[in-house]
């Protein structure tokens, strides 16, 4: 027995859920959402939803406790309304970096969050490009965890890179990065960042060699980009002839924006994974669309196919 697909979007990005299901060739289920005057949020369905299989895009970016409680009052209206299952797709997770304690006394967010999502009534969650992939084992549902490498590689497999070197800013995205490399033929280097001490000057040592090469950045997500910009500078000291950087996350809180103006990047590719402002979209930035690949999985997890494929 099929059971009906239905799309709903909260409002943190419903650009991209409209992109969605334009790729799956169906409207945006009707929901209002709203708030009181004290700013708390009320959802009502306006469509029957008894039954059928729910997917809820809401990304949890910036402001990031506004959007986590629209998707979580979101779910319990669709539970209460009976929906067979519910599947909140995660474009972007807020608070995927504290995912561990670094400190004692300490929480783990990110695993509050997970226990929060579960306790709403979500089934299965699809998420992309999680900060750190242990996440996944924070929930006890189905998680399918998407990369957005592929759109970011066929970008930068169109531009004309003379001698391309893959970066990866920090030790943490070497695995990123190195994927990345080897899908472009490319070399891979690594930044070596080091801080002596509290509120000191951060040291960046480059491994590798990008004298006289064009050199991209790899990372998830770009925030203050204040480490982005250290490392371009890093990579400009060490000769590199062309610099672009590509982060799948575009935060873009703060210093962001100026400090990339400011700086040697000639172009900064990211996703609309989160929405990025028209006062954001400066003549450097590049936005690149996930709805296929998420409207892709999207299909495959209501017609029962796998994933799989689309992991790589």
């Amino acid at each position: 027995m099929r059971y009906d697909l239905k799309l709903f979007s909260g409002n943190a990005n419903r650009p991209l859920a409209e992109e969605i299901a334009q790729y799956l060739s169906l409207p945006v289920s009707d929901a209002e959402i709203s708030r009181f005057s004290d700013g708390e949020v009320f959802v009502q369905v306006n469509e029957n939803v008894r039954g059928t299989d729910v997917f809820v895009v809401q990304p949890t970016s910036p402001p990031v406790n506004d959007n986590l409680m629209e998707l979580l009052v979101m779910i319990d209206a669709l539970k209460r309304a009976s929906a067979r299952r519910i599947t909140a797709v995660l474009p972007y997770y807020g608070y995927a970096r504290q995912d561990r304690k670094v400190q004692p006394r300490v929480p783990i967010t990110a695993k509050l969050v997970a226990d929060l999502l579960t306790a709403a009534g979500v089934d299965r969650v699809l998420a992309l490009d999680l900060h750190a992939g242990q996440i996944q084992g924070f929930f006890n549902i189905p998680v399918d965890h998407l990369f957005a490498a592929p759109v970011i590689i066929d970008y930068l497999g169109k531009k004309d890179l003379h001698d391309p070197v893959i970066v990866s800013p920090d030790a943490g995205g070497v695995e990123r990065a190195r994927a990345i490399a080897k899908r472009l033929k490319a070399g891979l280097a690594i930044i070596d960042k080091r801080r002596e001490g509290p509120n000191q000057a951060v040291a960046m040592h480059l491994i590798g060699d990008v004298h006289g090469q064009d050199a991209v950045v790899i990372d998830d997500m770009i925030d203050t980009a204040g480490t982005l910009v250290q490392a371009v500078e890093a990579l400009a000291r060490e000769g590199a002839r062309r610099i672009l950087a590509c982060g799948v996350h575009a935060v873009l809180s703060g210093p962001a924006i100026d400090r990339i103006k400011s700086s040697p990047l000639e172009e900064v590719v990211v996703t609309n994974s989160i929405a990025v402002s028209d006062a954001k979209r400066t003549g450097r930035l590049t936005v690149l669309t996930v709805a296929p690949l998420l409207g892709e999985a999207i299909r495959r997890i209501h017609d029962e196919e796998s994933v799989s494929t689309l992991f790589v």
